[in-house]
């Protein structure tokens, strides 16, 4: 089990580039193993989840060949072999790792094929649960079973076979199952149509249309016509905006500090980080460069100052839930109120989110109240070092890592081996941002 220790920054002045985009990296490798050809993938995250998604792929016969990689990490940069929707049954079970992302999206596809597959991953993931997915692949046809420890939980034992297409209204806004549905869909004989409660993010639309299928978005209604073929495309992943959040805030709370980020996703569904600290008072400017690969991605210049809390409003929080730990740190470190509510989502993501939060906040000093679906937190208390767990949620060790900086005293993070799930590299850049340096 590893640590990380954080002493106090005094001021941050550097230029980065994060990793790959981990929800676009997901979708570019099933995407490009069902395609018609080869697809190169530059910039992929070489993260755990990932990477179990990437070989999920490859033992349904969508096979690739590594072209760079991140030493001590995986690929970087890989040719994918794609089977022009025509997938082949797993030799054993397919190991998601922690990804809810990788189970999830996979659940769809899988649904459809004509073989029994079983979808499974570690402790974390297999109690979280998969309902969502499964009622609305039932509907289509689909056989699934759990056969997880809790009900409603992987593994996820799959009879695949011919789906009908549906409209579905969801329940509650989640990119996830409305991918999942989109997924099954193109293995219809129909038209499959999703309707969101409230905007998410729109990376598997957006990457459709740049695989040449076509789809119709209305609002929030997403249809797609089954028996297309996705075409063979080359991408290149922008960096993760939800791992620059960590460094964006760690610069915007410290006055006279500056950084600059690199070619990181811009898309609008995901940006809301950006608007909420601007609301704050952060200084944040942005300028987008490119969209050649059905993304857009941009560079940002953070300048550092005095911010404010604020109220996230509910319709910002599903285009949030990776973002809420860190931007709890943000409040602790700002002046006045930050209120977090209608977020009860967070309590089924990789670890309760928001009893973690508060829990280790308060370890901190931090003056903070739980609610059922969310926090109330008081900033501009001085947070103090302490001996904290990340309850093996990578973005709760990330983000107390950030918080560690402006804290009194040393700061350790327990079982940080999670980050490795979403941002390789992480604790090395930490170390090269407190020390000022470029990371580009």
């Amino acid at each position: 089990m590893s640590s990380i220790k954080v002493k106090s920054v005094k001021n941050i002045w550097a230029e980065i580039k994060v990793p790959g985009d981990k929800s676009i990296s997901h979708r570019a490798a099933i995407l490009a193993g069902l395609s018609d050809g080869v697809c190169r993938v530059d910039n992929f995250l070489p993260s755990e989840d990932c990477i179990c998604t990437l070989n999920a792929m490859a033992q349904l016969g969508a096979h690739h060949e590594v072209i760079n990689s991140l030493e001590g990490y995986g690929p970087t940069s890989i040719d994918i072999h794609g089977r022009s929707m025509k997938l082949r049954a797993p030799e054993g079970e397919v190991d998601c790792g922690n990804s809810g992302t990788g189970m999830r999206l996979l659940a769809g596809m899988l649904a459809a094929q004509p073989f029994e597959s079983i979808l499974t991953g570690d402790a974390s993931l297999c109690s979280r649960p998969m309902g969502r997915i499964i009622k609305p692949l039932k509907e289509m046809g689909a056989s699934i079973q759990t056969s997880g420890d809790k009900d409603g939980c992987a593994p996820l034992c799959i009879s695949g076979g011919k789906l009908n297409p549906i409209s579905y209204k969801m329940p509650v806004a989640s990119a996830q199952v409305k991918s999942a549905i989109l997924l099954a869909g193109l293995f219809t004989d129909g038209r499959t149509t999703v309707v969101q409660p409230s905007e998410t993010r729109d990376h598997t639309e957006r990457m459709l249309e740049y695989f040449q299928i076509r789809s119709v978005c209305e609002g929030d209604t997403i249809s797609v016509d089954g028996g297309q073929v996705p075409g063979s495309r080359d991408i290149c992943v922008p960096g993760d905006i939800s791992s620059a959040a960590f460094w964006i805030v760690a610069a915007a709370v410290l006055p006279g500090a500056h950084l600059a980020i690199e070619n990181v996703g811009m898309n609008p569904t995901r940006t809301a980080i950006l608007n909420v600290l601007v609301r704050m008072g952060a200084q944040i400017k942005d300028v987008i460069v490119s969209e050649e690969f059905g993304e857009p991605f941009g560079n940002l210049e953070v300048a550092g100052k005095a911010i404010h809390g604020t109220e996230i409003k509910p319709e910002e929080v599903p285009n949030l839930i990776d973002e809420v730990p860190i931007l709890a740190v943000a409040g602790a470190l700002s002046q006045g109120k930050m209120i977090i509510r209608n977020a009860s989502e967070l309590r089924v993501k990789e670890s309760d989110r928001i009893s973690t939060v508060c829990e280790n906040l308060r370890a901190m000093g931090a003056d903070v109240e739980e609610f059922d679906d969310g926090m109330e937190i008081q900033g501009g208390k001085p947070l103090h070092g302490a001996q904290l767990d990340s309850f093996g949620d990578h973005r709760i060790a990330m983000a107390f890592a950030v918080a560690g900086l402006f804290a009194r005293g040393e700061t350790v993070i327990e079982n940080t081996d999670c980050i490795n799930t979403s941002y390789p590299g992480f604790v090395d850049h930490l170390e090269l941002i407190r020390n000022g340096k470029s990371l580009t």
